[in-house]
């Protein structure tokens, strides 16, 4: 079965922390570049960090020194440690595999109150 399951969001004030962590099935992770993509309401889907399966990581200009993309192979997951927080970081977060055409999970709400 394929299948992405994000977890760890929530509603944090401005300039907090969270921990946003994806499971993956082994078919969809294993030598598979990861990422986290997130969209905000009336927003287009936007990609936030990417990790390939060595370990080298990408990140959006907005997130950057702020988020930190990382995974642990053994487990199949994938990590994003989001400080600093701030409202215009308020979105549906989604994990991502880069398998083929992609497959994205249901996603995690993160709220950052003003």
């Amino acid at each position: 079965q394929v299948q992405l399951v994000e977890s760890g969001g929530g509603l944090v004030p401005s300039g907090g922390s969270l921990r946003l962590t994806c499971v993956a099935s082994g078919s969809i992770f294993s030598g598979y570049n990861m990422g986290w993509d997130r969209q905000a309401p009336g927003m287009q889907r936007e990609s936030v960090a990417s990790i390939t399966s060595g370990g080298v990581t990408r990140y959006a200009d907005s997130v950057k020194g702020r988020f930190t993309i990382s995974r642990d192979n053994a487990k199949n997951t994938v990590y994003l440690q989001m400080n600093g927080l701030n409202p215009e970081d308020t979105a549906r977060y989604y994990c991502r595999s880069d398998r083929g055409l992609g497959f994205w999970g249901q996603g995690t709400q993160v709220d950052v109150a003003s």
